[in-house]
């Protein structure tokens, strides 16, 4: 029975084996452990930040903390003046931006257009209304203007475009997949909607990698309201940004409990996130986990084979402390003591790596996919479990060659016999 004492000896015995150990090969075994660790949660966590970066984007310059949408049976958000009342009296939301919605058309080059025989060039799209303060506040759209600059107030026959409707942007050769060619800052183009047709001034162009705002056209919420002869003030959407005082959740069900969910679908951004992007962010966590028990399973071989090694080497010393008294269970644990030190400091490195350098970079600095941001996730918990996989891992990859040699016949381990 393995009692304290012999916990102490197994301890001072496996701490013994590492001192005397080559420093290179303590070091490359740390480093092993410092790999695998990484691999373990880096390559996941990468994975997983291609969908959390496109996550946080639509959260950040779309939906806010909230969104509130027209229920499916309706063409706007009914009772939108009392919603938006409702909202201002509710405690806890820092903005709101009330959006007009309305399905059109966008002409380009059509001044030196000759045949009328000939198809226009026409984009449809989905034309915004906005109170450009409001949505700023909400979404800071203004960050994503990479040319021009995002309307004002009073700015009146200018809109903004959102990259997606040009192909300076988006060379794409697609038939079902139209573009605007030859459109800049300062271009004329026609916004079609119904019967309403009105020439327009381009003033900024929008980039963000979030197609509600990359294939939309922006333009201030009264020149949309009055060209599409709307009086009721019903609008099309409701983005809001709640402050440190509460959470989204919270101010959900506040809404919710006010009656309001009977005229829009009101939710937070993590339930408005669209099932396809949570289809991929399990499919690629998958994939992430496949890919780390790979290193792992290598990890483990590698720590199996230096103990198997080591404990060969070290048949006749085996023998000795065998016959002087010393039980083989204490034996065997030394060498998963030994195994679990590599695997700790390794693991102490990995995480350091991870929360000290790896994530605050790559939240400065994310990487530049076509359609995301990707960040570093690494939540606490799945990491917590992972280290705890790569020390059990480890351990039984000391254990197990440890009990080979440590079970053989004493006088054939004194005697070095086979």
């Amino acid at each position: 029975m393995i009692d304290l004492k012999n916990i102490k000896v197994a301890w001072f015995l496996g701490s013994r084996q590492i001192k005397r150990a080559s420093i290179w090969t303590n070091v490359l075994i740390v480093i092993i452990m410092i790999l695998t660790f990484l691999n373990l949660v880096v390559v996941s966590g990468l994975l997983v930040g291609l969908i959390e970066g496109s996550v946080n984007a639509n959260k950040k310059y779309y939906t806010g903390d909230i969104i509130i949408s027209k229920l499916k049976e309706n063409n706007s958000i009914l009772n939108s003046r009392s919603i938006i009342a409702n909202i201002e009296n509710t405690p806890g939301i820092k903005a709101y931006s009330a959006r007009y919605l309305v399905s059109g058309r966008v002409e380009s080059n059509y001044q030196s257009r000759t045949n009328f025989d000939d198809v226009p060039e026409e984009v449809g799209t989905i034309i915004v209304g906005v109170n450009p303060e409001n949505e700023n506040a909400v979404t800071n759209i203004q960050d994503l203007i990479i040319e021009g600059e995002f309307i004002e107030s009073d700015d009146f026959d200018q809109v903004v475009l959102g990259a997606f409707l040009l192909e300076k942007y988006l060379d794409i050769t697609s038939p079902g997949f139209l573009v605007l060619r030859n459109v800049e800052i300062g271009s004329k183009i026609r916004i079609k909607i119904g019967d309403s047709v009105r020439e327009m001034t381009v003033k900024g162009i929008t980039k963000g990698k979030v197609d509600e705002t990359d294939r939309r056209i922006f333009m201030n919420d009264t020149q949309l309201r009055s060209m599409i002869g709307r009086s009721d003030l019903n609008v099309g959407e409701i983005s809001i940004v709640t402050d440190s005082s509460t959470t989204p959740d919270r101010v959900r069900d506040i809404l919710i409990n006010n009656g309001l969910d009977q005229f829009a679908q009101i939710q937070t951004f993590e339930d408005a996130q669209p099932k396809f992007l949570l289809d991929i962010k399990r499919t690629f966590t998958l994939l992430g986990t496949i890919i780390s028990s790979i290193g792992l399973t290598v990890a483990a071989i590698t720590v199996f084979i230096v103990i198997f090694i080591n404990a060969i080497t070290r048949r006749k010393y085996i023998g000795i402390m065998k016959a002087i008294g010393v039980d083989g269970k204490v034996l065997e644990m030394a060498y998963v003591f030994q195994s679990l030190i590599y695997a700790i400091i390794g693991s102490i490195f990995g995480l350091v790596l991870v929360y000290g350098l790896l994530i605050p970079y790559f939240d400065k600095n994310p990487i530049n996919f076509p359609f995301s941001d990707g960040i570093l996730v690494a939540p606490y918990g799945i990491t917590t479990i992972r280290v705890m996989i790569l020390i059990i891992v480890t351990a039984l990859a000391g254990y197990i060659p440890a009990r080979i040699i440590i079970a053989k016949n004493t006088l054939d381990s004194i005697l070095g016999r086979k």
